[in-house]
């Protein structure tokens, strides 16, 4: 059992929480959960109660908590190089962007690192203004992409935008979604066409036929896992270049094997990136944001630029052992085979409960749409938030996403063994029967 050296209980982390912390940061639970240790696919919260984590800090623990690799890289350049900026230059900066040129598509290789997500999608846009001299952007509705006044922006996604007016020149298309098509069902090629129609059309409607570029994930993460059509990223590519503009992908969520087979889910598309944003699971939690873009792009800008803390040698110490691990063990391939094991089990709990609308996603990011009924497809907000106590009283951490906050999601260690995803579905099973018919 988890004993806190100060001998505080989750009663007393939670309070300090609600008496220090900003009170719009959101929980997963109606009492939030107070975590104080982790190892693999484990954790324990500070009353000592076990938890099998299938979310992993968001898509973040890619080799697992605390994993003895990266504590030991941490730790041993903490002891020699901690802190120095990107006005010096660090031999483990170097040796990290060298892992990330080696397995990124086409001919991505340079790579600026940063803190975040965010600040990865802020560096990319600029990167794509800068390189075409134009300065407005297209993204997709129902896409998230981080919390800076930019990112925020750019996210499509009500309960994410905290402020009226976003920053201009930021234009949204119509996001590719199968379950939810506008246009028919089933969804078929015919969409595909309607949904790059869309996208043709904000450009020439919504902006001045110049845009900078079009930004999207590779797989909608906050949105609840939606994934596009398998012809759609090519097609939008080949518009956007038309008006000459970049393409800018975002790989936060869904780097480094998550989607399974590939090291990126783009790379399911056949389509090389003109630039690409990484964070999450590429330092196994450690703060790192990479933007990655080609030659030609990284030369054109021309201003000063550095970060404080990006390419800090403690963090890149992180991933440099992440990625090592992530190929040792080869993670694309163990999440394609750990996913379709996790996808049968998700099926076969959707056809107990028809209030799973639909099960979706690749690799180890699959996602479980409820609905009120699976012939209207009405969302249900109340079932996934009782579905998320249920797996909480199972000991099984999962996420919850969606526009409407009706998807669940899974996202556990690449890692994975079979036996533990075994326990996790019979885990989810449980929880889908105290969720109740």
């Amino acid at each position: 059992m988890t004993t806190l050296a100060n001998g505080r209980t989750s009663a007393g982390i939670i309070q300090g929480h609600r008496d220090l912390l900003l009170p719009a940061m959101v929980h997963l639970y109606q009492e939030p959960l107070a975590l104080a240790e982790g190892k693999g696919v484990r954790v324990w919260d500070a009353d000592g109660h076990e938890y099998l984590d299938l979310f992993a800090g968001i898509l973040t623990t890619s080799v697992g908590h605390c994993n003895p690799r990266v504590v030991a890289a941490v730790t041993e350049q903490m002891s020699r190089l901690g802190h120095v900026s990107t006005l010096y230059a660090t031999e483990v900066q170097v040796e990290a962007a060298r892992k990330l040129a080696d397995i990124a598509p086409g001919a991505l290789r340079r790579t600026f690192f940063s803190n975040s997500g965010t600040e990865a999608i802020e560096t990319a846009l600029m990167m794509a203004c800068l390189a075409t001299g134009r300065s407005e952007i297209i993204a997709l509705r129902v896409a998230y992409h981080g919390r800076s006044f930019m990112a925020s922006s750019l996210t499509a996604h009500s309960g994410w935008r905290p402020l009226a007016t976003p920053v201009a020149g930021i234009k949204h298309a119509k996001a590719p979604n199968t379950y939810r098509c506008p246009y028919k069902q089933p969804c078929d090629e015919s969409c595909v066409d309607k949904f790059v129609a869309d996208l043709e059309e904000v450009i020439v409607t919504t902006t001045n036929g110049k845009p900078a570029a079009f930004i999207a994930e590779t797989i909608q993460g906050v949105a609840g896992y939606v994934v596009p059509p398998p012809t759609y990223f090519k097609k939008a590519a080949e518009v956007i270049r038309r008006y000459g503009g970049l393409l800018v992908i975002d790989e936060v969520q869904t780097g480094f094997g998550r989607t399974g087979k590939h090291w990126f889910g783009i790379e399911h598309y056949g389509v090389e990136p003109d630039i690409m944003v990484m964070a999450k699971g590429i330092a196994n939690g450690a703060p790192v944001g990479a933007t990655i873009t080609t030659d030609e792009i990284a030369h054109a800008w021309k201003a000063k630029t550095i970060s404080t803390f990006g390419g800090n040698p403690v963090t890149m110490a992180a991933l440099c052992a992440t990625q090592d691990v992530l190929r040792e063990e080869d993670a694309p391939a163990n999440a394609q085979v750990r996913g379709e094991q996790l996808r049968t089990g998700l099926l076969a709990m959707q056809t107990r409960h028809p209030w799973i609308g639909d099960v979706r996603g690749m690799g180890l990011m699959q996602g479980m749409e409820i609905v009120r009924d699976p012939k209207t497809k009405e969302p249900d907000a109340k079932r996934a938030a009782r579905f998320m106590e249920a797996t909480r009283e199972e000991r099984v951490l999962v996420g919850v996403g969606g526009l409407f906050g009706n998807v669940i999601r899974i996202g556990p260690s690449l890692l994975i063994t079979e036996d533990e995803m075994a326990e996790g579905i019979e885990k989810l099973a449980r929880a889908c029967d105290r969720a109740g018919d």
